[in-house]
C-alpha cells in the first residue's frame, strides 16, 4: 500500500452554448415599425434593433409638457401673489405639488416612448427573430435573441469526488465531436459552490479558450479533467480479490498470506484506491493466487526479474 498522490482523468459529455446570450423583450405595445436585422446578421452595441409605432405616446408627452409650462406659470403667479399677501400659503403648496405631478408625468411619458426604441446590448448576433415589421406585439413580448459568438461554454455535471480538486482558472482539454479528433484548450471559468444532494454532483462551467473556428453553440462535447487527489491510499488493481463476500485482498504478515475484507474506490489504470480495510506499509499478493488461501506461506518477487529473491513492497507471488 502506497500513501500520496492519485492522479485521476475523468471524461464528462456536454453541450456548448453562448455565455453572453440576451432575449430581447418589448416594454411597450404597439405596431413594429423597424426590425432590420435577421438570424445571422451581426449587430453592434447601440444599433437600433427594434423600434415601436410612438404616436400617441408622443402625443401624452406633449400634452404633459403643456400642462408642466401652464403648473410652472401658476407657481410663479402664486409666489407673487403670497408675497403681496393677497394667496394664502396653501393656495401656494397645491401649485407647488401640481408642479411636481406634472413633471413627474413628463418623465414617465419620456422613459416610456424611449423604450419604443430598443439599442443592441453589446456587439453580437442574432440568432432569433420572433415577429415581424408591421405585427402588433403585446407588451413584455420576446420580439429578438442577440449572442455574442466570441464566447462559448459547457456546463458540466460532476462527481463529488472531483469537485474540491479543480479550481477557477485551470486549464482543461476539450473535444468536439463534429469538429474531429482534435483537442481543444478549455479553461474552468465557474465552479458552483452547491452540490446536488441526490445525485452528489457539482456544476462546473468550462469555456472555450479561444473559441475554434466552426465552433457553435448546441455541438457535444467531450471534457477531461486531469487532476491530482492527494493522500488517497492505492494498491495495485491485480491484488483486488472478490467472492460472494465481498472485496478482499491478500495481505502478508509474516511471509504468510492473511484474508482482509477491503472497500475499493476509483480505479485509474493499473492502480485501485483503497478506502477501508488496509493501512499505508501493508504488503499485498499481487499474483499467483492459483491455490492461495489464508494461513499459506508466500515468497517476494521481483516485477522487473521475476528470477531474482530480492523483496519489493507489494508484490508478492504465491509460494
Amino acid at each position: 500500500m502506497v500513501l500520496g498522490a492519485l492522479r485521476m482523468t475523468s471524461v464528462y459529455t456536454g453541450s456548448l452554448r453562448h455565455h453572453n446570450s440576451v432575449r430581447i423583450y418589448t416594454q411597450e405595445e404597439g405596431r413594429v415599425t423597424r426590425l432590420p436585422y435577421y438570424e445571422g446578421d451581426a449587430v453592434r452595441a447601440g444599433d437600433v434593433i427594434l423600434e415601436l409605432d410612438g404616436t400617441l405616446l408622443e402625443a401624452a408627452l406633449r400634452k404633459a409638457v403643456a400642462v408642466r409650462r401652464e403648473a410652472e406659470a401658476n407657481l410663479k403667479r402664486l409666489t407673487r401673489l403670497v408675497e403681496r399677501r393677497v394667496a394664502s400659503e396653501d393656495e401656494l403648496l397645491r401649485a407647488q405639488t401640481t408642479l411636481e405631478v406634472a413633471k413627474a408625468e413628463e418623465s414617465t411619458l419620456k422613459t416610456r416612448l424611449g423604450y419604443t426604441r430598443v439599442q443592441a446590448p453589446f456587439n453580437g448576433m442574432v440568432t432569433e427573430r420572433m415577429v415581424e415589421s408591421g405585427d402588433i406585439v403585446n407588451r413584455h413580448a420576446h420580439v429578438l435573441t442577440v449572442v455574442d459568438p466570441s464566447s462559448l461554454i459547457t456546463e458540466l455535471e460532476v462527481s463529488e469526488l472531483l469537485v474540491p480538486h479543480i479550481s477557477r482558472g485551470d486549464t482543461v482539454s476539450v473535444r468536439i465531436d463534429a469538429l474531429g479528433n482534435i483537442d481543444f484548450r478549455g479553461v474552468v471559468k465557474r465552479v458552483h459552490p452547491v452540490l446536488n444532494p441526490v445525485t452528489r454532483q457539482g456544476v462546473i462551467e468550462v469555456e472555450l479558450n479561444p473559441v475554434p473556428e466552426h465552433a457553435q453553440a448546441g455541438q457535444f462535447v467531450r471534457v477531461t479533467f486531469s487532476t491530482e487527489a492527494l493522500n488517497r491510499m492505492v494498491a495495485p488493481f491485480a491484488a483486488l480479490r472478490r467472492d460472494r463476500e465481498g472485496e478482499f485482498v491478500f495481505r502478508v504478515h509474516e511471509q504468510k498470506a492473511e484474508r482482509v475484507a477491503v472497500r475499493s474506490g476509483r480505479r485509474l489504470a493499473d492502480q485501485v484506491e483503497m478506502l477501508d480495510g488496509l493501512k499505508p506499509g501493508d504488503q499485498v499478493v499481487v499474483r499467483g493466487f492459483l491455490g492461495l488461501s489464508a494461513g499459506k506461506r508466500v515468497t517476494p518477487v521481483d516485477q522487473q526479474e521475476p528470477a531474482a529473491p530480492t523483496r519489493t513492497e507489494g508484490v508478492y507471488g504465491s509460494g
